[in-house]
């Protein structure tokens, strides 16, 4: 087994690291700690801040790749979240089974014992148990979650009384709903742990894979979406909107014009058209993607670069906006007075002071990149077709809702993770305006 990063990794990983290094220095100074502790007063923040935490977790682990030798030769590139999750996701059938089904979904031919052949349900490889013992297996599962999350609840409150020296209670962070949805989290897993190694707790796809393990795979791709894409349109919308609020004049008009032309060309049309133009190049120059791996992380990437350079207009015209108020304000024309030099003023007295729209804007822009994944997913110029992700369980599935008897579990597999972390985003999001937005600093 050894490591093979993949360029998404590094990039996903990267910009964790950044965000841990910026907190860890934020922490230290009162208006940046002060708006964060406010997010995570609350309790339903806190709570979602936990769930949306749990789902890094999630794609972080799941972004650290390794190459495999397989027992029948060769090699197999698997992350560490498939390493840890085996043998379930390993495991395959015919073809659709529903949720904790012990025969497929489909009737096919059969082969008697006698040798003899007739229509019927045929028996699943990996699951042959019965009601009892599902019942028996989540109910462990839960006195195992329940147990683990008293047990670090208890070592967390010593901890922190031999620490603080005094209780939890009287400090500004919502820990009691933090523990109770840890808690909860901690239920889920165990579970689902126990449960999926002899069941397939959400049923098999058309190609009898696992869809509760895809489910779950699909969260990296959902956070690359979401983050990754922030690193290709922050610049543009950083520096053209500071140098357009700050100089205007005809350097104000060419960049409005700039982001006006972009902002009139519908977004949906925009973006297919750079990804068949994408997929086009790969197919001509496909020795330069020796596996499937690579070309479908090229493709992800590429998918982020083009909703980053495709989406940077709306945040550049707020930072327009705020730059053309704070460059009139007495501290800036000081600053121009002493001689200051006019970049060091944007670095320094512009760009702070407008931070705050950015962290906004990002923050609720995550949701929407999510959901814009799957929608492209669904009209087919979304990520690769063997990068699992949301919007492809659900493109899969809409051909499926036509059948009779449905098949409805992918498409709701689908619905119910992404509604988690699009929920857990909002919520966090609302939050954080609330929080570094001065002006509702003000009022409240």
């Amino acid at each position: 087994m050894k490591l093979n990063m993949l360029l998404s990794d590094y990039l996903i990983w990267g910009l964790a690291l950044v965000v841990l290094g910026f907190m860890l220095w934020g922490i230290r100074y009162p208006h940046w700690r002060q708006p964060w502790q406010a997010v995570i007063a609350h309790s339903i923040s806190a709570s979602a801040a936990t769930i949306l935490l749990f789902y890094v977790i999630i794609g972080l682990v799941d972004s650290i790749h390794f190459n495999v030798k397989l027992p029948q030769g060769g090699t197999e590139l698997r992350s560490l979240l498939d390493i840890s999750v085996r043998p379930f996701g390993e495991q395959t059938e015919e073809t659709y089974s529903a949720p904790f089904s012990k025969h497929l979904f489909t009737e096919s031919v059969i082969e008697l014992a006698n040798g003899e052949k007739t229509r019927g349900f045929s028996p699943l490889v990996y699951s042959q148990g019965n009601r009892r013992d599902i019942l028996t297996r989540a109910a462990r599962g839960f006195v195992f979650g329940l147990a683990t999350g008293l047990i670090g609840f208890v070592i967390f409150t010593l901890i922190y009384r031999f620490y603080y020296k005094k209780s939890w209670r009287t400090r500004t962070i919502a820990w009691l709903s933090i523990w109770i949805t840890l808690t909860g989290l901690c239920i889920l897993v165990w579970m689902c742990a126990l449960l999926a190694t002899h069941y397939y707790i959400l049923g098999t796809d058309k190609i009898g894979r696992d869809v509760f393990y895809e489910t779950i795979k699909s969260i990296r791709t959902g956070l690359i979406i979401g983050t990754i894409t922030t690193l290709f349109a922050l610049p543009f919308a950083l520096f053209l909107g500071t140098l357009a609020g700050y100089y205007r004049g005809w350097v104000d008009d060419l960049i409005q014009y700039a982001y006006t032309t972009l902002s009139s060309i519908p977004g949906v049309l925009l973006i297919s058209a750079s990804v068949l133009v994408l997929q086009t190049y790969m197919s001509t120059h496909a020795a330069n993607y020796p596996t499937l791996a690579q070309r479908a992380d090229v493709r992800l990437l590429a998918l982020c670069f083009i909703l980053g350079i495709t989406g940077w207009a709306s945040l550049c015209r707020f930072l327009r906006g705020e730059t053309l108020k704070l460059r009139n304000l007495e501290y800036v024309d000081a600053a121009r007075t002493f001689g200051v030099t006019q970049l060091r003023i944007i670095l320094r007295h512009i760009i702070p002071n407008v931070f705050h729209i950015v962290i906004i804007t990002l923050v609720l822009d995550f949701s929407l990149l999510v959901l814009t994944e799957s929608v492209l997913s669904y009209i087919g110029v979304g990520v690769d077709p063997t990068t699992m992700s949301w919007g492809n369980m659900i493109n899969s599935s809409r051909l499926e809702l036509a059948r009779e008897p449905v098949v409805w579990w992918p498409l709701l597999a689908a619905l119910v993770a992404m509604f988690g972390l699009v929920l857990a985003a909002n919520v966090v999001a609302d939050a954080v305006r609330d929080a570094f937005d001065p002006y509702l600093r003000i009022q409240s």
